[in-house]
């Protein structure tokens, strides 16, 4: 253990360990994105106190508990990896009915957003038991906090989380155009040997603007925001540009398409239409002769003639 972590263990017995942690309950723990200091008094708390911990790597979980001082028998490390979930979520059940707590991590940030977990959660769910979230850091806040995100005026606010997209094929091809289409910020995620084709596929997004973030809390971490169509060249410009996981926010879109103008007859129809109402015409008589003439709807006309009238505080018309 390295020495500034006891006194974080230490910490998180004094601050976390008065609130009450039910047995028989999975805790979906998340563990730090790449900075090992980012981690919760009440995460350490949970996973010295759990009976097992579900990894999404055994190997990697082992060395981040060792690196906090937090000694695990084998047993109580359980494989919990999309390859394996649905048995993993059974295992987990059975280890719950026994009384047990047990945590629930993934290699780095939160379980079952886009890494492994959901099914372990449903499965747990299912069978009755508590799941109780224990939060931590997160490269999509984390990005997006440091993103200015400048939301144009009407435009719709928030973000869209997309996470990764497909790897291949139709449904990538699907997903990027609903990316493209979007107008408010998309959050993506994407691997390093990915990145270049999916700054390729965004450079149809032009001057709309987009933040790579790479490496978020760690040592080489690096944010940087340009033009979609010149991303590729800018990773293309430094090898170390491409390495180490991306976060990629596609800011709103800053020329949001315009709602459609309310529909109405031309302008010589309504024209027409005036004419014949200064000549004391009826109105629905006016307008079927506006139509008439000019092929616009009669039913356009007719409303436009209803609000002609009521602009000039003239009553509506009764039966012609």
């Amino acid at each position: 253990m390295t020495s500034f972590f006891s006194l974080a263990l230490q910490a998180a017995q004094q601050a976390a360990a008065a609130q009450h942690y039910p047995k028989a309950a999975l805790y979906v723990v998340a563990t730090p994105i790449g900075n090992l200091a980012d981690i919760s008094l009440r995460a350490l708390h949970v996973l010295q106190l759990a009976d097992t911990i579900a990894c999404e790597d055994t190997r990697h979980t082992r060395q981040l508990l060792n690196a906090y001082g937090i000694d695990k028998p084998a047993a109580a490390l359980l494989a919990a990896h999309q390859h394996n979930e649905r048995s993993a979520g059974d295992a987990i059940v059975q280890r719950l009915a026994q009384g047990q707590r047990v945590a629930l991590v993934s290699d780095a940030g939160t379980p079952a957003i886009s890494d492994p977990g959901a099914l372990v959660v449903q499965a747990v769910q299912q069978a009755g038991f508590a799941v109780l979230p224990i939060p931590g850091a997160s490269s999509v806040t984390a990005a997006l906090s440091a993103t200015a995100l400048a939301q144009p005026p009407d435009a719709p606010g928030g973000y869209v989380f997309m996470g990764f997209l497909p790897a291949k094929g139709q449904a990538r091809q699907a997903a990027l155009r609903e990316v493209q289409q979007q107008a408010r910020a998309v959050v993506l995620l994407e691997a390093p040997h990915r990145i270049a084709d999916l700054a390729q596929a965004l450079a149809a997004l032009g001057a709309r603007r987009i933040t790579l973030a790479r490496e978020l809390t760690k040592q080489f971490e690096h944010l940087h925001t340009l033009p979609a169509a010149k991303a590729s060249a800018w990773l293309a410009a430094e090898p170390m540009r491409q390495r180490g996981e991306f976060v990629v926010i596609v800011h709103p879109d800053a020329a949001p398409a315009q709602a459609a103008a309310p529909e109405g007859p031309p302008p010589e129809a309504l024209r027409l239409l005036q004419l014949l109402l200064a000549e004391d015409i009826p109105l629905k008589s006016a307008a079927r002769a506006a139509a008439h003439f000019t092929g616009a709807s009669r039913k356009l006309l007719y409303a436009a003639g209803l609000q002609l009238g009521k602009d000039r505080g003239e009553p509506e018309p009764t039966d012609e």
